[in-house]
């Protein structure tokens, strides 16, 4: 608790973060109705993850994606969350409003909402002074602070993977020349798509699921680990149709578990 880990090494469960955001809502706002929960992330440019896809199949949930950059950092989310508040504040659809956030860009998003006079609740993750403007806690109108225990009801670390004898015995070469043809789509990297298909949790299951429904493909955040797992068991580069022939094998094989 407290140590940034990957968001691949992370997993979500949405009914209980739902939940719990939803009881912040009950007991600071008890005599409101719930207009709808908006869930802000970054989106690449590959598009939404199923995971975002996942969540915009929620009840009650509208997925507001800005995007990330090169270096992985979120770029637009603070503008959409700032400009919610205040539309949502001037045309009098909320009275309160619940903010899980603690960047100091959305104080000013704040102030506007409350000269509208929308009350902000303010959510945050303990130790909350390590992770949150103190400007931004000190212009709410109260604060909540979630502790260890509560986090973990909605967030856990996925179950470590163990290596594969295919990846134990071909490694990725360090600067590999050669590329790997279509025609040469063999066993091995059919054992790939397969493994990674298996490992899936019955949380990327739905993601999966809810991915196909709407978009093409494979979903970003399994794509770069189908993709680097067939290169290490390869030994070499993949070349654009061995490439689509994996993530074809890769989704029948998904197709099959959902």
């Amino acid at each position: 608790m407290g140590q940034k880990q990957p968001r691949s090494s992370l997993e979500l469960n949405d009914a209980a973060v739902i939940a719990e955001l939803v009881d912040v809502a009950r007991s600071r706002c008890a005599d409101s109705l719930l207009l709808r929960i908006y869930w802000y992330d970054g989106s690449s440019y590959k598009g939404p993850t199923a995971e975002h896809q996942r969540l915009a199949s929620s009840d009650n949930v509208k997925v507001r994606l800005g995007f990330l950059n090169s270096q992985g950092q979120q770029k637009g989310v603070d503008s959409l969350i700032v400009t919610d508040l205040v539309e949502l504040g001037r045309n009098g659809a909320i009275c309160d409003a619940v903010l899980l956030s603690g960047d100091e860009d959305v104080r000013i998003g704040v102030q506007l909402a409350q000269s509208f006079g929308v009350r902000v609740h303010l959510i945050g993750i303990a130790p909350s002074r390590g992770s949150q403007s103190q400007q931004l806690i000190q212009e709410a109108d109260t604060t909540v602070e979630w502790s260890a225990e509560t986090v973990r009801k909605f967030l856990s670390h996925r179950a470590p993977i163990a290596t594969s004898a295919i990846s134990a015995t071909k490694p990725i070469q360090q600067a590999p020349t050669t590329q790997v043809s279509a025609a040469s789509l063999t066993s091995d990297l059919d054992e790939v798509a397969k493994a990674l298909a298996a490992e899936m949790s019955s949380t990327d299951l739905t993601g999966f699921a809810a991915f196909i429904g709407v978009q093409r493909g494979v979903p970003p955040e399994f794509d770069g680990r189908l993709l680097a797992r067939a290169r290490a068991a390869h030994g070499a580069d993949l070349d654009g149709p061995t490439k689509r022939a994996i993530r074809k094998v890769f989704l029948t094989y998904m197709r099959d578990r959902i």
